[in-house]
């Protein structure tokens, strides 16, 4: 006579941070009586693995230790299926996920289900600004910030060929995302002002490649001079004489 051993399924999953995330829990081959299912969680917000939810064939849903109402129990008990739906999940999520069965006369059988997140990076380009000289000097920035994974920053520069060069560089931090910088230099002259480039952004937490346009402008001092202080002061100086015609 043949005996099938039961089975306990899960597997690891993968979600977006603000998505939702469907944690995957049931168990197959067996007749026994399931009286419990329970969930517990070792996560970056709480690193002890505890009881966090239990399931009741007539109380469904208990929450352990404190509520969240982004948990969903999308599974059906009478199936075996203890599956939950986790909404809105954040990096304070990421850990580890412990499905628990207590069927009879069998006991507890038990899966762990790895949560893992993906991050967006925010994205921009910064212009440094350069002025009309025959020194090198640094272009612009391009920054895609906290993202989960580390994103892959790098500059589409065309026909500049070796006029420019650029660096990269990361920072970590302690919850697991990553700032990456990419930096255009170059030296300001005439004929390099007003060349367009691209900064692309791309890595696993991103739908699609993000590419951002950037044109090189190269100012003379005067100018900078004249466009963020001069004309800043002119403009202020008007609206303070119009608001003192109006009050008088």
């Amino acid at each position: 006579m043949l005996f099938t051993a039961l089975k306990v399924t899960g597997g690891s999953v993968t979600a977006v941070q603000g998505g939702t995330a469907i944690l995957p829990c049931h168990v197959t081959d067996t007749n026994d009586d399931l009286t419990q299912i329970t969930w517990q969680r070792k996560t970056r917000k709480n690193p002890h693995n505890d009881n966090f939810i239990t399931i009741q064939p007539r109380n469904g849903l208990q929450f352990v230790n404190g509520r969240d109402d982004r948990f969903k129990y999308v599974g059906n008990f009478n199936n075996k299926n203890g599956t939950l739906q986790l909404s809105n999940v954040a990096l304070k999520d990421e850990g580890s996920y412990t499905c628990i069965f207590t069927l009879f006369p069998s006991g507890n059988q038990k899966i762990e289900i790895p949560l893992n997140l993906l991050v967006p990076p925010f994205t921009s380009v910064m212009d440094n600004l350069p002025t009309l000289g025959t020194e090198e000097v640094l272009f612009a920035t391009c920054t895609a910030a906290g993202s989960k994974p580390p994103a892959e920053v790098r500059w589409l520069t065309g026909a500049l060929g070796d006029k420019v060069r650029t660096t990269t560089n990361s920072t970590q931090y302690d919850n697991g995302t990553t700032t990456t910088v990419s930096s255009l230099f170059g030296v300001p002259t005439r004929e390099i002002n007003g060349y367009q480039v691209q900064c692309v952004i791309s890595g696993d937490s991103l739908s699609a490649e993000e590419t951002l346009a950037f044109t090189i402008q190269v100012y003379c001092e005067y100018q900078l001079f004249m466009e963020f202080i001069i004309f800043p002061l002119l403009f202020f100086f008007l609206i303070t004489v119009h608001l003192r015609i109006l009050t008088v």
